[in-house]
């Protein structure tokens, strides 16, 4: 495991282009583009004010800059480094931007969600999208980059439109069965749309493609709902986290629950392996240190290397009680992820917010725990195996597969502390960001 030097970075803007070739990084109001295997800068693109958003289109072509403060949107090309283009909404004002799926049209919400609007590069031309909802996932695209649906709020009732990509063209126009509508997410396949209530009413809904309401799920009234919701890439599941610490298993074939997953505090069962993570510091002969102590000998009295201990069950985890009498109370399980193989889920429950609970999908039980010393910031899955790295917020980086787990210091000097990471396209690699740097993270290939 090899690492690189550290780069400068703003507001954790650093993306890898979905060809792999290249890394784009923010500083302030520059946009550094590097060669990935070399690191060495390609392009320097210097933007109108400091940038909020980086995002590649999906060809790897161009490359977008989104400045919400001044509501202006830049977009560079790295086959042409001359070209460029400005988009300015004026006094609509800009609170998102992203591409659609062909990297030709560009999507950009107006302050207090008034409308969309869809700037063509190819045609210059520009579409108007009205009644865009204010919700956590209000725009989602089937993968194959066909179909966009979007949540709409008219006459205080939710709606969802659906629009082919290639023209803009309302596909589908059809209202739900929601009081607040807080996100819509495809299924991987394209043929599902799962639409899910804000947090006060426990409900989640299943479209298909034509709008017919296939299903309605509810685990339970009168109480917080759903908090996180994903898809397995096989489109066979869909995982529901709610608040009260459970995620719910849904099958695609009757849309009924065929698994229920609990984040107790203690884990009882000797079957399921605790990793915990534990500090020890480095043995220094007192005998032979010199006053002052030398540079090398100052920082390994002062350092502490990690490790991963099994812990023998019963296990008791690290509980926070969450404030009732405040908005938005730390509780429930707040992220989902399945492996790309679909053989597992990740899950964290925000009153336990040290641990990782990794979930056997083919035998739909709890297979593995990770308790760290500091609370989870991240957690992804590789892109190609089933391998997670997970970040805390300290100078190291946790990473976990079927053949164990393992806790790597990041040797960098200074405060060098990992709170956001992302992986390459190939699994090869991956990003650590910290507050005002990132390193890259080279992985021996597994044979």
């Amino acid at each position: 495991m090899n690492f690189s030097e550290v780069f400068k970075l703003s507001n954790q803007l650093c993306k890898f282009s979905p060809d792999g070739k290249y890394l784009a990084s923010g500083v302030q109001y520059r946009l550094v583009v590097r060669d990935v295997k070399t690191l060495q800068i390609l392009q320097l693109y210097t933007c109108l004010d400091q940038i909020q958003h980086v995002e590649w289109s999906s060809d790897s072509l161009f490359i977008l800059c989104a400045m919400y403060k001044r509501g202006i949107v830049q977009i560079w090309s790295m086959e042409q480094p001359d070209w460029h283009c400005k988009i300015d909404e004026g006094s609509a004002g800009l609170v998102a931007s992203c591409w659609s799926p062909d990297g030709r049209h560009i999507l950009n919400t107006t302050e207090f969600h008034l409308r969309i609007t869809v700037w063509s590069l190819c045609t210059k031309s520009v579409s108007y999208i009205k009644y865009p909802k204010a919700c956590q996932q209000g725009i989602a695209f089937t993968k194959d980059g066909r179909y966009m649906a979007l949540a709409e709020r008219r006459d205080c009732k939710d709606y969802i439109s659906l629009f082919v990509c290639s023209d803009w063209q309302l596909l589908r126009h059809f209202d739900t069965e929601t009081q607040d509508m807080a996100g819509i997410e495809w299924a991987p396949n394209g043929c599902v749309l799962a639409v899910w209530d804000a947090c006060l009413e426990y409900k989640v809904l299943l479209y298909s493609l034509d709008g017919r309401l296939l299903s309605t799920y509810r685990a339970y009234e009168w109480s917080l709902g759903v908090k996180s919701v994903a898809w397995s890439p096989s489109s066979q599941f869909l995982a529901v986290g709610s608040y009260d610490e459970k995620v719910r298993i849904l099958n695609h074939v009757t849309w009924k629950k065929v698994a229920e997953f609990e984040h107790p505090v203690t884990i009882a069962s000797p079957k399921t392996i605790v990793y915990r993570e534990a500090e020890k510091s480095p043995a220094v002969e007192m005998d032979n240190l010199a006053f002052p102590p030398t540079k090398a000998v100052a920082s390994l009295l002062f350092s502490t290397k990690s490790k991963y201990d099994i812990a023998q069950a019963p296990v008791s985890l690290h509980h926070i009680k969450p404030a009732i009498d405040r908005a938005n109370p730390r509780m429930g399980v707040g992220v989902l992820a399945f492996s790309s193989d679909n053989c597992f889920l990740a899950t964290r429950n925000d009153n336990i917010p040290d641990a990782v609970w990794i979930w056997d999908i083919q035998k739909m039980k709890l297979f593995v725990v990770l308790e760290q010393l500091c609370p989870v910031q991240l957690f992804q899955w590789d892109p190609r195996q089933p391998r997670l790295a997970i970040c805390t917020a300290n100078s190291r980086m946790y990473l976990w597969s079927p053949a164990g787990c393992v806790s790597v210091q990041v040797p960098m000097e200074g405060d060098f502390q990992v709170i956001s990471l992302c992986w390459h396209s190939s699994g090869d690699s991956l990003a650590l960001l910290s507050k005002e740097n990132f390193c890259i993270c080279y992985l021996e290939k597994v044979k």
